[in-house]
């Protein structure tokens, strides 16, 4: 199956509704229903620690999206052995390993403080009642009470001072004895996803590969990565979608050893990913060129179409970076070179089956924008011939074409008279008959909902919302309406009632009943 760039943004964003029960109840036992998007994730690894006993991991996240909740997801996958930990807590840092007072909140797990992960498991935390920031730093805490084997999971060379403790300091603000984790090369131990509520997100993009990806020679502590910068400009854009940057340095599709290899781990690291709807594979192909063995031209077009059939069945859109320039290594050569270009011009032909292709060889080719170029142009070169600087990261995020993320996922139609079941909606200029009298529900051109009855409109949300492009009876039970960049502008909060559907009756009001026929919602107030 070929997928060009033209049904990419129809296609490939229909997850797409199908909405999963996330409800979960908080402390003060309010229910939520927004589904669960990652604001931020580290590929898991297994780390250089000596292992921990009785002390306070302080760990820095610099998130993507914001939410109105937060879920932390923790790994042991490469762990031999259990690991209990617990006593976490989520807050805003303020700077170095000191949290805002009055800004933590702690976690549980099945209501319950601590937890032990089994060997080759994951846990998640119970929804937490936290307002997550978009764009900006928290502080994951969490003790570890007993002694931990070497090597745990978790990600080496996270370009993130993170902190050590010893004993239960995860709710101090100061966190007391803390020390930046020196022996640690900035690694983030355990903790692999911080996912957040947010109604308008719509969806996450997976950033996938190796060094380039996650962001080995930007500056450290500084969130200049690639995917920081493209997360950066979604929000300048008014678009709320995650960016998880799931890079492995080192990684590459064929060989385990930085990582499990990238075919290996893509169903894992991408697929896995709550809320994903596309995926921008990046730079794991070279380092199959520089490992000493290089496969072929095919071989890697092979890997590639392994992902084309993955996302396929994943209905998640497939994003192809083109591979990076690295004349000047000692493991350059005429004959990978040609590799390269054999690749990259297979990339970017639209029968590669790639929704759509991210040209990062163009944009860090010398000079600028030389999609051939065997090097790379100076200002981009961290100095070691195969790594982009700060400004080189910049410019990786700058080609990305954010019309990509723009799309609202495919409506289903209404299937009978004057009722908008779950799942169904209306599109700009789309139109609901009630079953009898000259009542129709309209979605106009000007992106208001109203209700009209003889040609006269008795009913619009104009007065409680603002304009939007679509409205969706969602199977939460909440009919809600949508602007082109998926954000929720108007809804009816019915949330909480799956089952639920919207009538237009033949006097003209817009009702909302519950899946038992109770009334929970009018137009009429």
């Amino acid at each position: 199956m070929k997928r060009g760039l033209r049904t990419f943004i129809g296609l490939t964003l229909a997850v797409f509704l199908s909405w999963p029960d996330t409800s979960h109840y908080f402390a003060q036992g309010v229910i939520t229903t927004a589904p669960w998007t990652g604001t931020w994730s580290a590929s898991p690894d297994v780390t250089g620690d000596p292992g921990f006993n009785n002390q306070t991991i302080r760990q820095i996240v610099h998130t993507s999206i914001g939410g109105t909740a937060a879920r932390l997801t923790f790994s042991n996958v490469f762990g031999a052995k259990p690991v209990t930990l617990g006593d976490v807590h989520i807050a805003r840092r303020e700077s170095g390993a000191r949290t805002i007072a009055g800004t933590d909140r702690a976690a549980t797990f099945n209501g319950q403080p601590y937890v032990t992960i089994p060997a080759g498991g994951t846990v998640q935390t119970d929804a937490i009642p936290f307002q997550v920031p978009a764009l900006a730093d928290i502080a994951v805490s969490f003790h570890i009470p007993s002694q931990t084997p070497p090597g745990s999971t978790g990600h080496i060379e996270g370009l993130q001072d993170n902190y050590i403790a010893p004993g239960d300091v995860s709710a101090d603000p100061a966190f007391a004895g803390g020390v930046v984790n020196a022996a640690g090369e900035q690694s983030y131990y355990f903790l692999t996803n911080v996912d957040v509520m947010n109604a308008a997100a719509t969806g996450a993009v997976v950033t996938f590969g190796a060094s380039i990806t996650d962001g080995l020679s930007s500056t450290p502590n500084t969130n200049r990565r690639w995917p920081n910068r493209l997360a950066e400009r979604l929000s300048r854009a008014g678009m709320t979608v995650g960016v998880l940057n799931q890079g492995i340095s080192g990684n590459d599709f064929f060989t385990d050893g930085s990582g499990q290899s990238g075919l290996k781990r893509f169903s894992r690291d991408v697929l896995g990913q709550p809320n994903v709807k596309w995926v921008i594979v990046s730079d794991d192909a070279v380092n199959n060129l520089i490992s000493g063995n290089p496969p072929s031209a095919q071989q890697i077009i092979g890997a590639y179409q392994q992902l084309v059939q993955q996302t396929s069945a994943a209905r998640v859109g497939l994003i192809c970076s083109t591979l990076t320039p690295f004349e000047g290594l000692d493991a350059w050569t005429p004959e990978i070179e040609n590799t390269r270009q054999t690749v990259n011009a297979y990339l970017r032909d639209k029968k590669s089956g790639c929704d759509a292709v991210l040209d990062q060889a163009a944009a860090l080719g010398r000079p600028a924008g030389a999609d051939t170029s065997s090097a790379f142009t100076r200002t981009y070169n961290s100095g070691d011939d195969l790594h982009p600087n700060d400004a080189g990261m910049q410019a990786i995020a700058n080609a990305v074409d954010l019309a990509w993320f723009a799309a609202l996922p495919p409506i289903n139609a209404p299937t009978a008279c004057g009722v908008l079941a779950s799942g169904e909606g209306l599109g700009a200029g789309g139109s609901l008959t009630a079953c009898s009298g000259s009542v129709q529900l309209n979605l106009q051109s000007d992106g208001y909902l109203v209700a009209v009855r003889n040609g006269a409109t008795i009913w619009s949300s104009r007065v409680s919302g603002t304009p939007g492009v679509e409205v969706r009876m969602q199977p939460d039970g909440n009919l809600a309406m949508y602007d082109s960049n998926g954000a929720m502008v108007w809804q009816t909060h019915t949330s909480g009632n799956p089952g639920a559907y919207a009538t237009i009756l033949p006097n003209g009001y817009l009702v909302i009943f519950s899946a038992r026929g109770t009334a929970l919602w009018s137009s009429e107030g």
